[in-house]
């Protein structure tokens, strides 16, 4: 048996990060995931100014953008229709994963981490991991950084998340609309599915289309996707359809059990509004590692959730914000009022560029939305038959 400090589980955004951290720390780690590296992943791969933020500071470096498309124009559609054109965006990349985690996981090899990739896993308990070639490995702390179908979280909780509450999305990677990548329009639309949103986000060499919403309200979700591939001028005949849970709203307010944390989509960490993903496992990732950092120099391995939980404090206040005002954005009573809201309103559409690019958090968007509901609340009944 191999013994090491910290054993992280997935080498995406949140594993990798949590990885690093804790390895330039002097800690020793396993980095364990069942793929092979480079590997492809479902995602829209949006990464905002905040995603590199966190990006330079875990890693102590940039993020190589040479092969991701920029967008600093936005075009935002509801049911169809042409909602608002946004110029002077603050920088939305566009990544592939493919690309973006072959590099966050060469950069924790680089700082010494152990390369346990392409290694399927047999059964967990809350220190080991038994692989199924039959080895195995041990440390006094664990870090589920999984994804949404986290085994780690399984091991816990006895599922993965909530049926009732988690998300779904389906997304197809169209040929590019032109040879020239920068021709390619970004566009989001409200309403490509209840409770939720469409997205066509421009690649270097393909267009990732997709729709996502919760699922207990979207039995359906193939339905909307076609209609949304109708409304771009796209046919599903020649594309292949994925499918995956999305879990933006459903965070765990307890993510872990003592010694065994769970980060990323494996928490539930994703902004249930913009369903942006990638800053929140990177920082969740780091504040694990450091948890469990503390835990071990404290000689006590069982606080380690204690401290990641207070660390998370503010990203989960911006979470439980976020989720409440999801009711207002999303919720059919409201959405012709604050549509129009949308239209008219200068402020409306700038302070939603600006958390769309994590540069404004939820606490001052709760200050404006609901100083607003009044209005919202009257165009609503007026409406009503």
């Amino acid at each position: 048996m191999t013994q090491f400090d910290i054993i992280v589980i997935g080498a995406g955004p949140a594993g990798c990060a949590a990885a690093t951290w804790a390895a330039k720390q002097g800690r020793s780690v396993a980095l364990v995931d069942k793929a092979s590296f480079p590997r492809s992943k479902l995602c829209g791969g949006l990464f905002t100014e905040r995603s590199r933020k966190y990006y330079r500071d875990i890693f102590g470096q940039d993020v190589d953008l040479s092969r991701a498309v920029t967008r600093t124009e936005l075009s935002l559609f509801h049911d169809g229709q042409l909602l608002a054109e946004l110029k002077d965006v603050p920088p939305l990349h566009l990544t592939m994963r493919l690309d973006l985690d072959a590099t966050m996981f060469a950069h924790a090899l680089s700082a010494g981490v152990g390369d346990f990739s392409g290694c399927a896993i047999s059964k967990l308990t809350d220190t080991t991991v038994f692989f199924r070639d039959g080895r195995h490995i041990f440390a006094p702390i664990l870090i589920g950084a999984d994804g949404v179908n986290s085994v780690v979280a399984k091991q816990l909780f006895g599922a993965a998340f909530d049926v009732a509450t988690i998300g779904f999305g389906l997304e197809i990677e169209a040929p590019p609309e032109s040879q020239n990548p920068i021709e390619h329009p970004l566009r989001i639309d409200f309403a490509a599915a209840e409770w939720g949103y469409g997205w066509s986000f421009p690649k270097t060499a393909s267009t990732t289309v997709g729709v996502g919403g919760l699922r207990a309200a979207n039995p359906d979700m193939k339905a909307h996707l076609q209609h949304y591939l109708n409304t771009l001028g796209l046919s599903e005949d020649t594309l292949t359809i994925k499918g995956h849970h999305l879990p933006f709203g459903d965070f765990r307010a307890r993510p872990g059990r003592a010694n065994v944390l769970l980060a990323g989509d494996a928490a539930g960490l994703v902004d249930p509004i913009t369903g942006e993903g990638i800053a929140f496992a990177l920082k969740s990732g780091q504040i694990a590692a450091q948890a469990a950092c503390e835990a071990l120099a404290a000689d006590a391995p069982s606080t380690a959730l204690k401290r990641y939980i207070f660390g998370l404090k503010e990203l989960h206040k911006n979470l439980r914000i976020a989720r409440i005002l999801r009711r207002i954005i999303f919720a059919p009573l409201w959405q012709k009022a604050l549509i129009g809201s949308f239209k008219r309103s200068g402020t409306v559409r700038t302070m939603y560029m600006r958390l769309l690019a994590g540069q404004v958090e939820y606490p001052e968007v709760a200050l404006r939305v609901l100083g607003r509901i009044p209005h919202y609340l009257m165009n609503a009944l007026r409406r009503t038959p």
